[in-house]
């Protein structure tokens, strides 16, 4: 009984390995017939150069930590918070986040975004979820802070 059983799970393995043998080939021969597409690729020229723009700029309108007038340039990216070393450093205003908020250069121009701070940031009295584009006059609010946006010339 134990004879016939082996002979049959061998006679079962060889037909396992030719059903295998079998789709590989089948496999192959279909890429073969099928051939691949002859591409010819025409240059691209490249998009000409946007000309650079004029990084925007924070003006403190009010804060505990800031002097009133101060100017920030968003040349890059800037965090605001009350961690020490940030690039805006609001240590004396006790409603901001110690990594409150992030600004940027984005590609439509300058953003803002919150950074999952506890009391949010506001852009204009209304709170920020995600990340916003500013424009002009924009009032960007940061605890107690208040920001204005000037648009690069």
């Amino acid at each position: 009984m134990v004879k016939q059983l082996l002979l049959l799970l061998q006679v079962g393995f060889v037909v396992l390995l030719y059903l295998f043998i079998w789709r590989v080939i089948r496999v192959a021969s279909r890429d073969m017939t099928v051939g691949q597409e002859s591409m010819v690729l025409r240059p691209v020229r490249p998009a000409a150069p946007e000309p650079a723009r004029a990084a925007g700029q924070l003006v403190v309108v009010q804060s505990p930590e800031l002097e009133q007038g101060t100017r920030i340039e968003i040349g890059r990216d800037l965090v605001a918070g009350r961690d020490a070393g940030l690039d805006i450093p609001l240590g004396a205003d006790g409603y901001a986040s110690g990594r409150h908020a992030r600004f940027g250069r984005g590609q439509d121009g300058d953003v803002v975004e919150d950074l999952h701070s506890t009391n949010g940031t506001y852009v204009n009295g209304e709170r920020l979820a995600g990340v916003r584009r500013l424009v002009a006059g924009d009032v960007v609010t940061i605890g107690q802070t208040q920001l204005s946006y000037r648009a690069g010339a």
